[in-house]
């Protein structure tokens, strides 16, 4: 066998920085040796064909699930040389819980959770890459190194004897010949199997399209491409580029038919005109759709550059239908959270024995593939103790599926607009609430990598864990801010009723003062226990906003606080300062709002910042309804889009 690589160092390893490392002579690091040497010594028995094997081991609170796979070229002997080499080399250089190696000829990998089965593109680029020198004609072999790889990975992925691996060659030059390997893990789907291949042979086409030779390797598939036979070619499979030398399709001939087959297709598009705009608005939608289930059905994290670009970084978590249906009870009511406009939330339980919070969005809701892609995409990297932790995500065909941390005790609306769930906490808890909402909001505003405007904060987008520490969720409305970035503007206006600046409602401009309004609206609401939407059919005033303002001016503004709060603490002067810090929060113009680091400092009683009396605040935000529509009726949980209406 020829090959350049060096048969005895691997040519990646990825000792995952996401989960923890586990402790020496622990019973995690007894059952991955376990797992390892069970790899090894079955990797070449018992399956047909022999080089891909999945093992597991469990004890009473963690599992220890491994893979390994062979090169489909190799035989034997070389495979279990290769997996024993890899599994030693492995369990001495990672740590983690959850980690993978690739040598040239096969591939071992290891983690807590169950992995078998499911499709997670993590594309990696060995240092091999970089040593290959460049080709001196890069367009056209790019070209015919892009037909080469692409006829083989349908060979790859759907014929079944191949057993998801496939090598052929194809001649570039008189004197120059590229040969290509691709394979996937044997318990993907075909389709998956394509998926994985087609992410793998974008990164390599935009490394190493003009090298001679380059490589990508992922969790359930590998692509490399050398000007060499590095494999063992059992198949001589021979490729002919359709527009070679020699080839019988001239030229001529295909400029001719290209351009009669652009004419013919102008005539009917112009005939089609009048038909396809009356269709245009149903049929843009099917097509966004279908490109976003396809984009999402290879599950490719990706994070934003300076500039705005998406680059690949680390996976979120994937879980196939079967799991999540099986850990909800096949969604049952039972099991039901709550529901809301985007879907059902379910309670679940993962086989390791982690509770999690399912979301099953709406099948139909193009607003719920939205939610979907920004929450995998955008938002899965957020860490920090005031923000729901996204855990994982699946799809398949119609089903989009968010996987959270699990909140024992739902979400902040459910206490305090209720007299009797609300009577069972005091302000102490309440006023941990707060803060704990104004820390996760600053996070998002300025410590995190980027500025990020969540743009739907309200009570029940605040969830509270078993101790009642506040946690942002709902990230589906959420933008990214570049650097230096401060407003921008949309005029697709999504968000809710009564917790929506009036910049934003009425002119869709949003920034972090955006965020700060619905803070200072949620704020007045746990001190009054009153909801702000909805609030115009009392007799008090048009809004929430404007009864706190006018008993402040009045000097009445104890009459504003629920009885319960003033009882549960001797001072006074705390509830207070908090009324007049959303009082600030809610103001008109954006400018006159404070920004999250200065709710911090008010909150604890900063001196360093002085408190000046509010302005009259935006009273009325007009009302978001869908643009088909003449009615002003909210949808289930107040989520609406597009026009603006007078009140």
């Amino acid at each position: 066998m020829l090959s350049s690589l060096s048969n005895g160092d691997p040519l990646f390893t990825f000792c995952s920085p996401e989960y923890r490392n586990y402790n020496p002579n622990s019973q995690f690091e007894a059952d991955l040796k376990n797992v390892l040497d069970d790899l090894s010594s079955n990797i070449t028995r018992n399956i047909s064909p022999p080089g891909f094997y999945n093992t597991s081991r469990d004890s009473q609170d963690q599992s220890v699930y491994g893979q390994a796979l062979c090169r489909g070229d190799v035989n034997s002997t070389v495979c279990q040389k290769c997996v024993e080499d890899a599994s030693q080399d492995i369990f001495r250089n990672c740590n983690s819980t959850d980690a993978m190696i690739w040598y040239e000829y096969c591939q071992v990998r290891y983690s807590f959770q169950m992995f078998f089965s499911m499709m997670v593109y993590t594309g990696k680029l060995p240092t091999h890459n970089v040593q290959e020198k460049k080709v001196s004609d890069q367009i056209r072999f790019s070209e015919v190194l892009v037909y080469l790889m692409n006829e083989l990975s349908n060979e790859t992925a759907f014929n079944s004897s191949k057993h998801m691996f496939a090598t052929g060659r194809i001649i570039f030059t008189t004197k120059e010949t590229i040969y290509g390997l691709l394979q996937c893990t044997r318990d993907i789907s075909p389709e998956f199997c394509k998926n994985c291949l087609d992410s793998a042979l974008g990164e390599l086409n935009a490394c190493c399209s003009f090298r001679q030779g380059g490589i990508v390797v992922s969790r359930n598939c590998n692509v490399r491409f050398e000007l060499y036979q590095f494999y063992n070619d059992t198949s001589n499979s021979l490729l002919t580029y359709p527009f070679s030398k020699g080839h019988k399709l001239k030229i001529w001939k295909v400029v001719v038919a290209t351009c009669t087959s652009i004419l013919v297709l102008t005539i009917i598009i112009g005939s089609c005109t009048v038909y396809l705009s009356r269709r245009k608005e149903t049929e843009r939608d099917d097509r966004s759709e279908h490109a976003l289930l396809q984009e999402l059905a290879r599950p490719v994290a990706v994070t934003i550059t300076r500039e705005g670009n998406l680059v690949t970084s680390e996976e979120l978590p994937f879980f196939d239908l079967t799991a999540i249906r099986a850990a909800t009870g096949d969604f049952a009511d039972s099991n039901k959270l709550g529901q809301g406009g985007f879907g059902t939330v379910y309670k679940g339980e993962l086989p390791n024995g982690k509770e999690v919070a399912v979301k099953r969005l709406s099948r139909k809701s193009w607003q719920g593939l939205e939610e979907f892609k920004n929450e995998v995409i955008l938002i899965a990297k957020l860490q920090h103790r005031n923000l729901v932790r996204l855990v994982g995500w699946g799809i398949e065909g119609e089903e989009k599926l968010l996987l959270y941390e699990f909140m024992p005790n739902r979400s902040l609306d459910f206490f305090i607009f209720d007299s009797e769930r609300r009577s069972q906490l005091n302000w102490e808890a309440y006023h941990n609430i707060i803060s704990g909402i104004a820390k996760g909001l600053l996070y998002l505003h300025e410590d995190s990598r980027h500025k990020i405007i969540h743009r739907d904060l309200k009570p029940s987008n605040v969830l509270l864990d078993h101790d009642m520490a506040a946690k942002i969720s709902d990230f589906g409305m959420a933008r990214i801010f570049c650097e230096n970035q401060n407003t921008a503007n949309t005029k697709r206006v999504v968000g809710t009723y009564g917790y929506m600046a009036p910049e934003y409602a009425m002119g869709g401009v949003f920034s972090v003062k955006s965020d700060v309004f619905g803070f200072g609206v949620i704020l007045l609401e746990i001190i009054s226990g009153k909801k702000n939407s909805g609030f115009y059919l009392t007799e008090h005033a048009q809004t929430l906003l404007s009864y706190a303002w006018r008993l402040w001016i009045e000097g009445k503004e104890l009459e504003f606080v629920d009885p319960l709060l003033i009882e549960s603490n001797p001072t006074q002067e705390i509830i207070l300062r908090c009324i007049l810090i959303g009082l600030q929060c809610v103001q008109e113009d954006p400018e006159d709002r404070p920004t999250m680091p200065n709710v911090i400092s008010l909150l604890q009683g900063s001196e360093s910042i002085s408190l000046s009396e509010p302005k009259q605040p935006a009273f009325a935000v007009g009302r978001v309804v869908p643009s088909h529509q003449s009615t002003t009726d909210p949808t289930l949980n107040g989520l609406t889009v597009s026009a603006i209406l007078p009140r």
